[in-house]
């Protein structure tokens, strides 16, 4: 299995080509799904594919799905997938890494003859971030039964355009069904960049991926009372604002007690937003992560306790406390991670196993397929950033990775069928 690798020189320059859509001057690139700039990277891929003599099948939710046929073309393809789109914000690697070193494993197959038993597909998955329309990971979700078709096309954004008018304006709204039922894979591997700082403070160029964090966020609406910043004695105000600071102190505390927990608030608003007025209401949300569900149901449990205790001496209201999203644990096929490390090793790569802490397509492809994915170490662990950056050489090795990972599940699949 080692005898073929990928051509790196070739991965990384349709790296760079690929993200001529959608870069902005410092470096970064702003591809929000569905934009002219999404469009246009959707048409370089599929021509790309094309070119190798794919089939390509775009389905109701605009997920694409570019085939190459393999010897029993009866069983359902091999998926290899991630996402083009970008925060608005973001960087060059995040998604982009995954769909390239896809689309590189199906070159390589191809120019080296290689007729896999099962087809192969690589696979963009629409609206992964969620940065344009919430929430993060909508069309591998519908393809899961995790949303239904309507709800992704009602989704909006801030200015109140609809997900499926863009699918339609744009010319990908598929007549495929996305469903896993209608239109099935065997399995989905997933390449990504870490996000994080273990690989690169371990200098190991590769994660094996076991499954992925317990994740919740909440939405918080505080009412206090609006009182004269000058007139109003200090021990007799229902100050929301320093309450809610209040509040997101013990979070962070809360998540610091219970090791493999974390707690984050990134957005808080008030309002009326006057400089001489206590803000009466202040919205804010809560990211909770857990490496399992009992833990994060513990730290769920936790928050709520010192928030409310919080807002009671304050003789503040919690008029909100909504968990209006939640992705349970993800654990990976245990067959699918062996061959990502058996990969890994055969390859000469220093490896570590890990949990990933962002979400991922492949949550929802994991609960309804055998999945896992590889990692590949970002410089800083920074990402959803424009200085988000991984090597060259990494880019590589993770593609190598995904290869022999692929062959390897091949293999199993072939023996699988012709066993039973």
């Amino acid at each position: 299995m080692a005898s073929i690798k990928i051509n790196s020189i070739r991965i990384n320059s349709d790296l760079l080509e690929s993200c001529q859509w959608g870069s902005t001057s410092d470096g970064g690139m702003n591809r929000l799904t569905l934009n002219d700039d999404d469009k246009k990277v959707r048409e370089w891929f599929i021509n790309q594919v094309k070119a190798y003599g794919c089939t390509v099948k775009v389905d109701e939710v605009g997920n694409i799905f570019a085939t190459r046929s393999g010897k029993n073309n009866d069983i359902p393809s091999i998926g290899l997938g991630s996402h083009l789109d970008t925060q608005p914000a973001g960087g060059k690697y995040d998604g982009i890494v995954g769909v390239l070193s896809a689309l590189e494993v199906l070159k390589t197959l191809h120019e080296n003859n290689v007729e896999t038993y099962a087809p192969i597909s690589v696979i963009d998955w629409t609206n992964e971030e969620g940065a344009r329309f919430p929430p993060a990971m909508l069309c591998s979700g519908v393809w899961a039964g995790k949303f239904s078709t309507e709800y992704a096309y009602t989704r909006t954004d801030l200015k109140g355009i609809k997900l499926g008018d863009e699918l339609q304006r744009i010319g990908f709204k598929g007549d495929i069904p996305a469903s896993y039922e209608m239109n099935k894979l065997s399995a989905h591997y997933e390449v990504h960049i870490e996000q994080g700082p273990i690989l690169e403070a371990e200098d190991k160029p590769i994660g094996v991926v076991t499954g992925v964090q317990a994740i919740s966020w909440f939405n918080v609406v505080l009412r206090g009372r609006e009182q004269h910043c000058g007139t109003t004695p200090m021990d007799r105000r229902a100050d929301t604002l320093l309450t809610a600071a209040k509040m997101i102190v013990k979070i962070n505390e809360a998540a610091l007690s219970l090791p493999g927990a974390l707690a984050s608030v990134a957005v808080i608003n008030s309002s009326p937003q006057s400089v001489n007025t206590l803000a009466s209401t202040v919205q804010f949300n809560i990211d909770a992560r857990a490496s399992s569900d009992a833990l994060l149901a513990e730290l769920e449990v936790k928050l709520k306790e010192v928030c409310t205790a919080i807002a009671r001496e304050a003789d503040v209201k919690i008029e909100v406390w909504d968990r209006f999203w939640n992705a349970p644990q993800t654990v990976f096929n245990e067959t699918m991670v062996k061959f990502v490390r058996e990969s890994a090793e055969e390859n000469g790569f220093a490896y570590r196993e890990l949990q990933s802490g962002a979400g991922h397509d492949s949550v929802y492809t994991a609960t309804r397929i055998p999945t896992s994915m590889i990692f590949i170490r970002c410089k800083g662990g920074i990402s959803h950033n424009p200085a988000e950056y991984s090597s060259p050489e990494d880019i590589s090795a993770g593609a190598n990775v995904l290869l022999g990972a692929v062959l390897r599940y091949n293999a199993y699949l072939k023996s699988q069928v012709e066993n039973n």
